[in-house]
């Protein structure tokens, strides 16, 4: 039964346990956490178009440099904000080169739309003559400026309208004009595709530089989604000092009508627009168009609503005529990775499959033909990175166990080899040419070291070994892996201990668990986990099933149903760790955060669960109230599947919580929205029931800024140590 449980006023924002009496925990926990907890990277990198070195941006933000891959020289200033003609700028947040190398992309100023996209204020540079000028002299900031191929050109958007720059008449010309605000977009994408198809850009140039092809987005019929803008402390938006403010946008959520997408081809030289027709009546999403080395070849990418059936179309752009090459269809849903992961090439394309039951690459010509299966195994292939010059291909798998990501090679005769470390996960990012590749590798006690790599040779070099910041945690406990069963399963965990603890231990339940997800994997992660353990907690993982790395009939067991399996296994996984030595078993408490928070509700809403208290951060409640993209893909309409809505909502069972709940969410999450967490909240209270809040206005999904990210782990510590500890 509940115990001890204080609803606690949005309003009041009060901590638990020491009332508004500041938190040490939020003090000592900073330096774990984002933004104190990040390793360094190298900043800006991109290969140079002619794999003649590679780019970088200076620590000071003034310079862009062009470094010689093989001994780090610096080989010459490309970029010196100090030193341009014509325009100056005070700061460089970031920069893009051109296809052909004579021009350069740079911005500053950058201003956050949702969570992936924003806008700046970009301008262009001319190496040869040091001529800087903004991109656009109509308006302030652009989003997603997109070079031609021979750099001469520039599409942008710009309040929901395309434009191109034309750089050598110093010229603008609008391609649409139907452009508005909760209506139409052009060129770049609506908020589902951006957060669920991972798409920033929505138009591409033909490699002749004659057309831009692009989507349109009519937005009209979907309903808009209001969330309170407050005058906050974090950034201050002194207009709502006395009146609050409202944010709106289209939010299609489950069931409810999408954005209708449709495929336009510009002609430069005409400047007429034609409407590209796909006759499948099927078709819902287009998540990707590209062309494939040809103005002829316009790929579109296709999918039905229930994204179990896609279907990619080669498209003549000049006569619209548009020719089926290739269909995949699945007895649940297209896994992401088949529309996000495909690469072409002039003669063929590869696509990621998992008609095996793991997700491999496949060669396909452009008539529809396999080529050659490249990959096969009971592993799923994560990564796909292409052929070098000797007819090798390189891939990144979760092998040689679900838990390490190695990047092989497979020649010629199909012989396969491991290139990088095998315990741990390296990553790649290749060298247009492919004879080198910029590696990241970390396991769990090693933090992330980058180097250059020649696969083919003996060549290695180091660009950032972190050594200084991985001396600053070097002390901490080590994170441990295990397995274990639930039902038959074997499911992947990590266990850390503190260092040299007396007696029992309380112990936090970390997890995900979202369909394709992983949280238990051999890499660095350096997070609030640490500080806990060095306060005297152990902090475990299991990833459950439904997760990612062990092939589509364990992540596919949740279709229709999600949160039933995963919380099984969870309630499993914490039954497990209290059988290990050192485990207080009355102690044990489960923390999550998004679909991990929606797991949280589900675990701690069994009669039979074995947790002392819980904290569910940002937490979708009904999937009902969540997008159409995500979770029709897992769960279909609630039209189509209304008893697993029903079975899947912690909305359905809050009244048999039976542990201290603690809630947090941000006033301006425009993902999981605030709704969620209330809706639960009055569910409680409707049944006389309490929970402890915490709530971040004017925060979004992330609760990022101003100390926010540590506020939230120290007041989940200090919610767990109330509850938790003797």
């Amino acid at each position: 039964m509940l115990r001890h449980i204080i609803l606690v006023s949005a309003l009041a924002l009060a901590a638990f346990s020491s009332g508004a009496q500041r938190s040490q925990a939020v003090q000592d926990i900073a330096r774990y956490v984002y933004p104190a907890n990040r390793a360094e990277t190298p900043k800006g990198f991109t290969y140079a178009p002619d794999s003649n070195g590679y780019l970088m941006l200076s620590d000071d933000h003034a310079t862009v440099d062009r470094y010689d891959i093989r001994t780090g020289n610096k080989i010459e200033t490309l970029f010196d904000r100090n030193h341009t003609r014509e325009t100056s700028i005070a700061d460089v947040e970031g920069f893009e080169i051109s296809p052909d190398g004579s021009k350069i992309l740079v911005w500053t100023d950058s201003e956050p739309i949702y969570r992936r996209s924003s806008k700046a204020k970009y301008y262009v540079y001319e190496i040869r003559t040091r001529i800087l000028m903004p991109l656009s002299s109509q308006f302030e900031k652009q989003q997603e400026p997109t070079f031609s191929p021979d750099g001469r050109m520039v599409a942008f958007v710009a309040d929901n309208n395309i434009y191109i720059k034309k750089l050598d008449y110093k010229t603008e010309v609008a391609v649409t004009t139907d452009g508005e605000r909760d209506r139409v977009i052009n060129g770049i994408p609506d908020w589902s595709y951006e957060e669920e198809f991972s798409m920033h850009c929505a138009m591409t140039w033909a490699p002749d530089n004659l057309s831009l092809a692009y989507l349109k987005f009519n937005e009209a019929d979907v309903l808009p989604y209001s969330l309170p803008i407050y005058q906050g402390t974090c950034s201050p938006r002194d207009q709502y000092a006395l009146y609050p403010g409202t944010y709106q946008y289209k939010y299609p959520v489950a069931g409810e009508k999408n954005s209708k997408v449709s495929v336009h081809h510009y002609d430069v030289e005409t400047r007429k627009t034609k409407d590209i027709a796909l006759a499948d009546s099927r078709i819902e999403y287009i998540p990707r168009i590209e062309y494939a080395y040809s103005p002829e070849r316009l790929m579109v990418v296709t999918l039905n609503r229930d994204q179990n059936r896609m279907e990619i179309y080669s498209v003549n752009p000049k006569s619209t005529v548009a020719r089926s090459v290739y269909v995949e269809e699945s007895s649940a849903w297209i896994a992401p990775e088949a529309y996000e992961q495909i690469s072409y090439s002039p003669e063929y394309f590869i696509i990621t499959s998992t008609r095996t039951g793991y997700a491999h690459l496949y060669q396909y010509s452009y008539a529809g033909a396999l080529l050659h299966t490249l990959t096969k195994g009971d592993f799923d292939v994560t990564a796909s990175y292409g052929f070098d010059a000797a007819g090798s291909f390189y891939y990144q798998a979760a092998a040689p166990s679900p838990i390490d990501r190695t990047i092989y090679r497979v020649d010629r005769k199909g012989t396969v080899s491991a290139v990088t470390e095998t315990s741990g996960t390296s990553s790649a990012s290749f060298s247009p040419d492919m004879k080198y590749a910029m590696v990241s590798y970390s396991n769990a006690t090693t933090p992330p070291v980058y180097d250059f790599r020649s696969f083919t040779g003996k060549f290695s070099r180091v660009l950032e070994d972190n050594s200084d910041y991985a001396a600053r945690y070097s002390s901490l406990p080590k994170k441990e892996f295990f397995t274990m069963d639930s039902e038959g399963n074997t499911l992947n965990g990590w266990i850390i201990r503190p260092a040299g603890a007396q007696g029992n231990c309380p112990v936090v339940m970390y997890q995900y668990s979202g369909p394709g997800s992983q949280s238990v994997l051999n890499r660095w992660e350096m997070d609030w986990m640490y500080y806990f353990v060095q306060q005297g907690f152990i902090v475990a993982c299991v990833d459950g099933r439904g997760t990612g790395g062990r092939g589509r009939a364990f992540s596919d067991i949740v279709y229709r149903n999600l949160g039933h399996y995963e919380t099984i296994d969870q309630i499993n996984a914490a039954k497990y760790i209290a059988t290990l030595p050192g485990v207080d078993a009355s102690r044990i408490g489960i923390f999550g955060w998004s679909y991990g928070g929606y797991e949280t509700l589900m675990a701690a809403s069994v009669p039979s669960a074995p947790y002392a208290a819980a904290v569910a951060v940002a937490p979708v409640t009904d999937w009902r109230f969540y997008d159409s993209i995500y979770t029709e893909r897992y769960m279909l309409t609630p039209q189509q599947n209304d008893d697993g809505y029903n079975r899947s909502a912690p909305l359905k069972r809050a009244g048999a919580l039976r542990c201290p709940l603690l809630l947090m969410y941000g006033t301006a999450d425009d993902n999981v929205h605030p709704a969620n967490s209330l809706q639960y909240v009055s569910e409680l209270q409707s049944k006389g029931m309490t929970c402890d809040m915490f709530v971040f206005p004017n925060m979004n999904h992330s609760i990022n800024g101003c100390n926010a990210r540590a506020v939230v782990y120290g007041r989940m510590f200090d919610f767990f140590a109330s509850h938790l500890r003797k």
